[in-house]
C-alpha cells in the first residue's frame, strides 16, 4: 500500500520534477521496497539472475526515457528562449514589423510545443507501465508457489499496455497455457507432485520468456504471458516452443491460445480471445497451440505447413 501511494505521488509531482530525479526516485523505490522474498527453491539462482536481468531492461527502458525527454526538453527550452528575447527586444523599440514578426514566431513555437506536450504524456505512460513491472517484483504481484507474478500484475500491465495501444499504436500479444488433464495429475500422483508440476511449468515459461514479458499464473493451472511489442507470429513461435519444451521435459503437455491486440480492445476481450483460441487447442485433442486474429482461430502448426507450402 505504501509503495502504492509513494508511487502515485511521485508520477504526480512528475511535472515539477526534473526527469532525472522523478526516474530514479522511481526506480530506487519501486526496487528497493518491492524486492521479492527470499527463495527457498533450487531454483532461486537462475531465478533471481532472471529478476536481475529484468530489473536491468527496466532501467536501461528508464533510461532512453530519460535521455529522450532531455532532448526534446532542451530544444523546447531553447525555443522559448529565443521568443523571450525577442519579446523583450519589442518592449524597447515597439515597431509594427517587429510586432508581427513576434507573432509568426508565435504561432511556428505553437506545435513544436503542442508535440511536446505530447512527448511528455507519451513519457508519462511508459514510465507508469515501467513502475508496474518493476513492481511484480513485490510479494503483493508474485505467486506464493511459482514466484511468477500474479493477476494483479497482470491487471496493472494489461491495462497499461491497453493505453499504450490506443494512444500510440504499440502493439502487443499475450499467451495462455493450461496445462492438459491437470486434475488427473492431483488424483493419482497427489498435490504435491502437482505443485511440482506447476513449478516447473512456470520455470519453462519464465525462462524463454524476454525480459520484457510478464509471465502471470492466472489461476490454477493456468498461465498468461504479456509480450510488448510482438506481433501475433512471434507470439505463435513463443507458445509453440514453450509447448514443445514441456512436452519433451516433464510427463505432462500443455495447450495454448495466442491473440494480438486490436483496435478497440479491453482487458477482457484480448483474455477472451486467447482463452477462446485455448479452448479450441483442448477441442482439438490437447498438446497444441491455436492462435486468434480477431476473426478466425487456426492452429498454429497447421499456419506454419502452410507457411512452409
Amino acid at each position: 500500500m505504501f509503495l502504492a501511494e509513494f508511487t502515485n505521488n511521485i508520477l504526480a509531482w512528475f511535472p515539477r520534477l526534473s526527469t532525472p530525479i522523478t526516474l530514479l526516485l522511481v526506480a530506487t523505490v519501486a526496487y528497493f521496497f518491492g524486492r521479492r522474498r527470499s527463495e527457498t527453491s533450487s531454483g532461486g539462482a537462475m531465478r533471481s539472475r532472471r529478476e536481475l536481468q529484468r530489473a536491468q531492461a527496466v532501467a536501461r527502458e528508464l533510461e532512453n526515457i530519460s535521455e529522450l525527454i532531455r532532448k526534446h526538453l532542451s530544444k523546447h527550452h531553447s525555443s522559448v528562449s529565443r521568443f523571450k528575447q525577442r519579446v523583450n527586444r519589442l518592449g524597447d523599440n515597439n515597431q509594427d514589423a517587429d510586432l508581427r514578426e513576434v507573432f509568426r514566431e508565435a504561432e511556428q513555437m505553437l506545435q513544436p510545443t503542442i508535440q511536446f506536450a505530447g512527448q511528455i504524456a507519451n513519457a508519462y505512460d511508459q514510465i507508469r507501465q515501467q513502475t508496474n513491472r518493476l513492481m511484480a517484483f513485490t510479494d503483493a504481484r508474485t505467486d506464493p508457489l511459482t514466484g511468477v507474478s500474479n493477476r494483479r500484475a497482470l491487471d496493472d500491465n494489461l491495462s497499461g499496455q491497453l493505453a499504450l495501444n490506443a494512444r500510440y499504436n504499440v502493439s502487443f500479444t499475450l499467451a495462455m497455457f493450461d496445462i492438459d488433464h491437470f486434475k488427473q495429475v492431483n488424483d493419482e500422483r497427489g498435490h504435491l507432485c502437482g505443485d511440482g508440476i506447476l513449478q516447473e511449468v512456470a520455470r519453462i515459461i519464465d525462462e524463454n520468456a524476454r525480459e520484457t514479458d510478464t509471465v502471470v499464473r492466472y489461476g490454477g493451472e493456468e498461465f498468461v504471458v504479456l509480450m510488448p511489442e510482438t506481433d501475433l507470429e512471434g507470439a505463435s513461435h513463443f507458445g509453440n516452443r514453450v509447448r514443445e519444451i514441456v512436452a519433451k521435459t516433464l510427463p505432462v503437455t500443455i495447450s495454448g491460445g495466442v491473440t494480438q491486440a486490436i483496435d478497440g480492445d479491453s482487458s477482457e476481450s484480448i483474455i477472451g480471445r486467447a482463452d477462446a483460441a485455448l479452448y479450441e487447442a483442448k477441442t482439438n485433442g490437447r498438446n497444441a497451440v491455436c492462435r486468434h486474429d480477431g476473426e478466425q482461430i487456426e492452429s498454429v502448426l497447421e499456419q506454419a505447413v502452410v507457411e512452409q507450402a
